[in-house]
């Protein structure tokens, strides 16, 4: 190798090893070496689950010490955290005596996880990977199948967009239009890891001409994007505590936790979106199990399981719109 070469080589590798990235609070900084894990935002105890054979719950630093001693982990989009204490009771009667881990966040920050081999939370490191991960879009699946982690895929429910406002909608909001108005305050899924934004509402927001204004130009998240917008960190837990205490107005959430929300007593409403901005027809959650998985038996019992109707039940009841049976079957990773 020249000289010259050598010497470009080395200027290409120090530009990238010092080039800004987004931080939490959406600020830059020349870029450190990467955390071993995947980190894990504050307070998400009731995101991290352990569902004993007996019927008991651990949660939290408990939930995690126990985690890879479960008969099943199960690692999944977090906007379903609501339904899952039926969804795992159900399974439970199907498949007696198995205990379950369960973890409810972010897709692409599980994805990171996964890829990572654990978690940081609390200060402390937690080692391992799920039997059977669940996104919201077939894209991070495909990142799987192409680290030889996954093969093979189902879709097992569906959803769609809607705006989260304010009960009795002071602000007239109608549609997503409304989002750019100056006076509209909206928090917003971040683009970084929640799958909500990444394949669905950018792009609807995107084709309204309102991504650049609301975004300011910055992906990140926990973090102000303009004086209007707030990314966080994870969505269905943060915009209705934000329409609560009066620091936003709107936000694009999904619709089954808009159903969440006043079920659990939140001052929120929903404004219904027509078929091209909801996405309806488009939103379809993918689920596989991990080829290096340790309860191979366990995983494909509980895929298996998701194609019963006491399944299907258990989702619906929560809004999740079902899937149809030729969904449900197992096929290859595209």
């Amino acid at each position: 190798m020249s000289r010259r070469i050598s010497v470009a080589l080395l200027a290409a590798l120090a530009a990238v090893a010092f080039s800004p990235v987004p931080t939490e609070a959406g600020q830059t900084l020349a870029q450190a070496p990467a955390a071993k894990f995947a980190q894990i935002p504050p307070n998400k105890d009731t995101d991290i689950k352990v569902y004993a054979r007996d019927g008991k719950i651990a949660q939290g630093p408990e939930a995690f010490a126990r985690m890879q001693d479960s008969d099943v982990i199960l690692w999944l989009a977090g906007n379903q955290f609501f339904a899952m204490d039926d969804v795992v009771a159900a399974f439970q009667k199907y498949s007696p005596n198995t205990s379950v881990g369960l973890i409810t966040l972010p897709p692409g920050l599980i994805l990171n996880a996964i890829k990572a081999g654990g978690w940081t939370y609390g200060g402390k490191d937690y080692p391992g990977t799920p039997d059977v991960y669940a996104s919201v879009n077939l894209g991070h699946l495909k990142q799987l199948k192409q680290a030889g982690m996954m093969d093979t895929y189902a879709v097992y429910m569906h959803n769609e967009l809607q705006i989260m406002v304010a009960k009795g909608n002071p602000k007239k909001v109608r549609g997503v239009a409304d989002l750019g108005r100056a006076e509209i305050r909206t928090s917003m899924p971040n683009p970084i890891n929640e799958g909500i934004m990444q394949f669905y509402a950018r792009k609807v927001l995107e084709r309204h001409g309102l991504w650049d204004r609301i975004s300011g130009g910055k992906e990140c998240f926990s973090c102000q994007t303009t004086e209007n917008n707030w990314f966080t960190a994870v969505h269905h837990r943060e915009t209705p505590d934000r329409l609560r205490d009066g620091r936003s107005d709107a936000g694009i959430v999904w619709k089954t936790e808009v159903i969440e929300a006043v079920r659990d007593g939140a001052q929120v409403e929903a404004i219904e979106l027509p078929p091209a901005d909801s996405l309806r027809d488009e939103v379809a959650y993918a689920i596989g199990a991990l080829t290096n998985g340790k309860h191979k038996a366990a995983a494909a019992k509980y895929l298996a399981f998701l194609g019963t109707p006491a399944a299907q039940s258990a989702y619906a009841g929560y809004g999740f719109v079902s899937a149809t049976a030729d969904e449900l079957k197992l096929r290859p990773i595209p």
